[in-house]
């Protein structure tokens, strides 16, 4: 696959560890002069008749002088990241010393590396496919165990084995299909109509699967935004106080003080919860500051993915389905597609006779029972009290069960690249036509156009059908030395 693309028969050098003060940095060259340019300030011994993967301790030496004492780890080509042969140099961390060793490699002959430039050598040799390459980025980028777990699952080509296979039984029927037009005027008929009905059958359902795991994988992989919402002094900075474990939000018993959106991450089963606190939403206010923190509130109930709508237990019913007629319909509102998620606090201070007041902890389930009878006519609400850490766990639970949507865990291919994505839904499309080309009984020559538009885009995925420019723009997104 290299032979595609001219100019990648050089050798490049960049830094794979992260710049900056460290015990080592690593110096890596990929190409055909990787041995040679190292060989050429590595006097200890000749690299160029040392095995492949084999480590090798001495100093690197420009001019007489010395750059650094170094370790030099040797991969030939095949059997390297690249595909390539390859040279890492592990040096002192100091950035002097590395830049001194990187501008050394550089006047022996070898090219700064661009951004994932490693990566798509690596790709182009044909080490693995397209959607394998991304993957390694967005491993390199995860900071949960599920972003983890979803990019390793890629990595180990369980995203493009199913593609793969699916491409070649395409592949196979549309060349008997294409064989077919050869003897059109015979009237004969090489590939199997119910064979392929039922491959297409099966196609489509793993496609929709495909796209439905799109939402999810882009929680686990961009995070959850979670506005909480409500009336001044409902305990929404407690609450995220609480749900944090520090003192981040000032509370106060004065209604608006939080007067702008403070913004923090949780982490909650693998799951990044960018929880944002909002100023008090209220009906009236003469508190010019308090109105444009209400206002950056509306907005980012618009933008959340999950509404948080925190309520007082000792408000009014017919206050709080108000509010709720609101959120899921209002012209200002959330709309019926938003997550929310209704939470009544304070339920320490609500009597089991339904009169505010201190409530002994022996008493707590027989006040969350009255709660739940009060605000019998809102389903689903979760009663807290951010104060006394009550059902908080119940409370994480349900944010995490809104996200999962029914799924039980993150294993498995999940989508969650937007390339991938559009490319999907295009093979969704194009699968349709098929469908119903099949259904309507339509000869090859009209079923061959459907079926080579699905084979591109599935292509178009895993890196059979790539341009240039295309390759160019996703490996650009990675790190220089990746």
């Amino acid at each position: 696959m290299l032979g595609k693309l001219a100019g990648w028969d050089d050798t490049i050098v960049a830094l794979a560890t992260p710049p900056g003060v460290g015990a080592i940095g690593v110096i890596r060259l990929s190409g055909p002069l990787s041995f040679s340019i190292v060989d050429n300030l590595f006097s200890s011994k000749d690299l160029g008749v040392q095995p492949t993967h084999t480590l090798h301790v001495g100093f690197l030496r420009e001019g007489g002088e010395v750059l650094d004492e170094v370790v030099v780890s040797l991969f030939r080509g095949p059997r390297s990241y690249t595909g390539e042969d390859v040279v890492e140099v592990s040096c002192h961390g100091s950035p002097y010393i590395q830049e001194r060793v990187i501008q050394a490699f550089l006047r022996q002959g070898a090219r700064m590396a661009r951004a994932g430039e490693f990566t798509q050598r690596a790709f182009l040799h044909g080490k693995f496919d397209l959607t394998q390459a991304e993957a390694v980025a967005d491993l390199i980028a995860s900071n949960t165990a599920a972003a983890a777990r979803t990019a390793l699952h890629t990595i180990r080509g369980g995203f493009s084995r199913a593609l793969k296979e699916l491409r070649e039984q395409l592949l196979s029927f549309s060349a008997l299909i294409e064989l077919e037009l050869d003897f059109s005027q015979e009237d004969v008929e090489f590939a199997d109509r119910g064979r392929f009905y039922a491959l297409i059958a099966e196609a489509e359902g793993t496609t929709s699967a495909l796209l439905q795991s799109f939402r999810l994988g882009n929680v686990i992989k961009n995070g959850v935004s979670v506005a909480i919402v409500g009336k001044p002094n409902a305990g929404k900075s407690t609450l995220l106080n609480t749900l944090l474990n520090e003192n981040r939000a000032i509370v106060s018993e004065i209604a608006g003080t939080t007067r702008d959106t403070i913004e923090e991450v949780l982490n909650i089963d693998g799951i990044v919860f960018r929880l944002i606190d909002t100023a008090g939403i209220r009906q009236h206010t003469n508190d010019l500051i308090e109105s444009m923190g209400m206002e950056k509130s509306l907005e980012k109930i618009e933008q959340a993915d999950i509404v948080l709508y925190l309520f007082d237990v000792a408000d009014a019913v017919g206050e709080v389905e108000g509010r709720r007629r609101e959120l899921q319909g209002g012209p200002a509102g959330a709309g019926p597609e938003k997550n929310i998620l209704w939470v009544g606090n304070k339920v320490d201070m609500f009597g089991g006779d339904g009169v505010m007041g201190a409530v002994s902890v022996g008493v707590i389930g027989t006040s969350v029972d009255a709660a739940n009878e009060k605000f019998r006519s809102i389903p689903g609400v979760v009663f807290i009290s951010a104060k006394q850490n009550l059902d908080i766990d119940l409370l994480k639970k349900r944010l995490v069960d809104l996200v999962l949507d029914g799924k039980t865990s993150t294993e498995g291919t999940i989508v969650t690249n937007v390339r991938h994505y559009h490319a999907l839904q295009q093979v969704a499309i194009s699968l349709a036509e098929i469908h119903k080309g099949l259904d309507s009984k339509l000869p090859g020559d009209l079923l061959s156009p459907d079926i080579r538009q699905c084979l591109h885009w599935l292509g178009e995925i895993t890196g059979e059908i790539t341009s240039e420019d295309q390759l160019d723009y996703i490996f650009s997104k990675f790190c220089i030395g990746k």
